[in-house]
């Protein structure tokens, strides 16, 4: 594995494992915590998922760099995987996040009701996204090294 391969590693286990913890932990948990009304949670999660969001971006950006320089010809999966990866996260911050902060915005908070479609569409693409970038690390372990 060369220098893009190991850093292709190293960023996507990095974007899985900050995936993991806030999708998974943080913004379940937090509204278990005393004294958080739903509004405060609701705000507290569109503040947290548009930094990892942005974050995200910046990742999205180097496993797609890392992808294709250098370009070797088993660097397929690698690539198709880092677009659907990058793909899955313009629909999540570019659509879905946007249209549910209108909602937020606009006063229209499900206390007490079923989780809204938008949602429910955000969390299945976020596990969508954590099978993807599994495949993605492993593939990328498993590179053969990249002659200088």
């Amino acid at each position: 594995m060369g220098v893009a391969g190991a850093i292709q590693v190293a960023v996507v286990f990095g974007w899985l494992g900050m995936v993991l913890a806030i999708s998974f932990l943080e913004a379940p948990l937090k509204f278990r915590a005393p004294g958080i009304t739903t509004e405060l949670g609701v705000g507290i999660g569109r503040l947290v998922f548009r930094v990892l969001n942005l974050v995200e971006a910046v990742l999205a950006l180097a496993v797609l760099v890392t992808s294709v320089v250098p370009w070797p010809p088993a660097a397929w999966p690698r690539l198709v995987l880092a677009v659907a990866a990058a793909v899955i996260l313009v629909v999540q911050a570019g659509v879905l996040r946007r249209r549910m902060d209108a909602r937020v915005l606009g006063g229209r908070i499900s206390d007490g009701r079923p989780r809204h479609r938008l949602h429910l569409g955000y969390i299945a693409l976020e596990g969508a996204k954590v099978i993807v970038l599994l495949a993605l690390g492993v593939i990328a372990l498993g590179a053969p090294a990249t002659p200088a």
